[in-house]
């Protein structure tokens, strides 16, 4: 049971904006519906085209005091932030398994921990935003580089991790001395509220973090091609992608794009095959499968493959499905009934070319539960193998040389996410550098940390959240340089006028 009430937490609306709660004026109402019970929990009036602009007004008033803010004063703001959040995180965790149907000790001890410690990190980050220092590079210049934050950044994240994906947005952003308009998905508005109030309670100037909860077509897109937005950050699929950077091009605004995955998840025949079973299903079922950078294609090296195969049907089998706020539940439901049926379509399709090891099925249950499902015997170039199916679902294929593994594991248009299982350092070490991926873990698959980088290659997209390396996307780089030779008349003015 949970005990989080969001008609009272919201009953001033679910748009965020100068440091207040306010209601949408899109006139479409929109109801958040938890997916374990398929109960309506909260009902809104979505944003419009006018709450983006009042949103990405109060984000411009905000700019200059920010901006010229010192880093230790960001920083300070920013460490009493992760205190807030840290003192909030029971409410917040509720909140994010009611929304998102996603299991409470998974919101407990990964979601929530880890976005205290993403505010954490950019506390400290925040003082060490640099450029190069001075140098005399033609020998008669100073030269020296500035960081400057953009501007307004106007954001949109996804359901799947609502909480993590708005800190992810917003904490780079600030810390550079941006302020921010962040879209959440309209079916998972809780968490990002609540983040932005935590935001104003922990004394971050009001408009510094603002929130408009609508549709993409309507907020989202209105919200890219904003003319005093100078920046986008989006997460989400690669198709709806494409069409933001068609959108952000027209304004030839800086775009951040993190994009769909399709992760490998590559064994050798060395390997220690315990470890790689139990990988690949905590790898493949987090979130319900709900996160690009699951794994979602098992190649395994001949030697071990029944074996695999054999013991991930096994322990999937055991992973206990149930209401989210029951602290023995390892799955909660998917994120709506429309999904589930998606995810359900892919695997039925499968079913004339390829052997549902296990699972494959949905409960009968009034949410939208699907049981974890290992598929195999299909084909490389086969739909289950090559789309993002963003549910429960595992296929697995053989190989026999280390070369095919390789040359199969960046065999998608994908390149987000990857893992290779070996005991060999020479072996694991070559699939790090061959394979095309933002990020390959070696004998591990999902674990993230504030201080390292996560984007992607190829359809995937660019750019980085997390780590110092997220500050590229959130700042310009100016090049300073100063004369000092007092010279009025300069050598290379012959070359424009004059003679030597």
């Amino acid at each position: 049971m949970h005990n989080f009430q969001a008609r009272d937490h919201f009953a001033d609306g679910a748009q965020y904006i100068a440091g207040r709660l306010t209601k949408g004026t899109s006139g479409t109402s929109h109801a958040v519906v938890d997916p374990a019970t398929g109960d309506e929990v909260y009902t809104y009036e979505l944003a419009g085209a006018d709450d983006v602009d009042a949103a990405v007004a109060a984000a411009a008033e905000a700019f200059p005091g920010w901006a010229g803010a010192t880093p230790g004063e960001r920083s300070d703001a920013l460490h009493r932030f992760a205190g807030v959040l840290a003192e909030r995180a029971e409410e917040i965790a509720q909140a994010e398994s009611l929304q998102c149907g996603k299991p409470i000790k998974l919101s407990r001890e990964f979601d929530v921990p880890g976005t205290v410690d993403n505010a954490a990190f950019f506390a400290g980050a925040a003082r060490h935003l640099q450029g190069q220092s001075a140098g005399e590079y033609t020998g008669d210049h100073t030269s020296y580089v500035r960081r400057e934050p953009i501007g307004v950044v106007g954001s949109i994240a996804p359901w799947n991790y609502p909480l993590q994906m708005a800190a992810w947005k917003v904490l780079p952003a600030i810390a550079a001395g941006n302020t921010i308009v962040l879209k959440p998905a309209e079916l998972t508005p809780f968490t990002s509220l609540l983040f932005a109030q935590a935001a104003t309670e922990a004394g971050i100037p009001d408009g510094v973090v603002n929130i408009v909860t609508g549709a993409g077509k309507d907020a989202g897109e209105h919200l890219v091609g904003h003319p005093d937005v100078a920046m986008t950050s989006f997460t989400g699929s690669t198709g709806v992608g494409k069409r933001v950077a068609e959108i952000a091009t027209a304004t030839v605004k800086r775009l951040h794009l993190e994009l769909g995955g399709k992760a490998p998840f590559v064994v050798f025949d060395d390997a220690d095959l315990d470890a790689a079973v139990h990988g690949a299903v905590a790898g493949a079922l987090i979130n319900s499968g709900q996160d690009c950078t699951a794994a979602t294609r098992a190649y395994v090296q001949r030697p071990l493959y029944e074996a695999f195969v054999q013991g991930v049907a096994d322990l999937m089998e055991s992973v206990r499905l149930g209401d989210p706020f029951d602290p023995g539940t390892d799955m909660g439901p998917l994120i709506s009934h429309a999904h589930r049926d998606r995810v359900a379509g892919f695997v039925d399709r499968a079913r004339s070319y390829a052997r549902v090891v296990t699972g494959g099925e949905a409960l009968q249950h009034p949410g939208a539960y699907y049981k974890p499902t290992l598929i195999a015997d299909a084909a490389q170039d086969s739909e289950i193998v090559q789309s993002e199916i963003f549910g429960p679902v595992l296929v697995v294929l053989p190989f026999d040389s280390d070369d095919e593994g390789i040359r199969l594991a960046n065999d998608t248009p994908y390149g987000l996410a990857a893992s290779a299982w070996s005991r060999d350092v020479f072996r694991a070490n070559r699939a790090t550098r061959d394979i095309k991926a933002g990020c390959v873990w070696v004998n591990d698959h999902i674990p993230i940390l504030s201080e390292m980088p996560h984007g992607g290659y190829k359809a995937s997209g660019y750019g980085k959240d997390m780590s110092a390396y997220s500050f590229e996307e959130y700042t310009q780089v100016k090049h300073v340089m100063f004369d000092n030779t007092a010279v009025v008349r300069k050598d290379w003015h012959r070359t424009i006028f004059g003679d030597r």
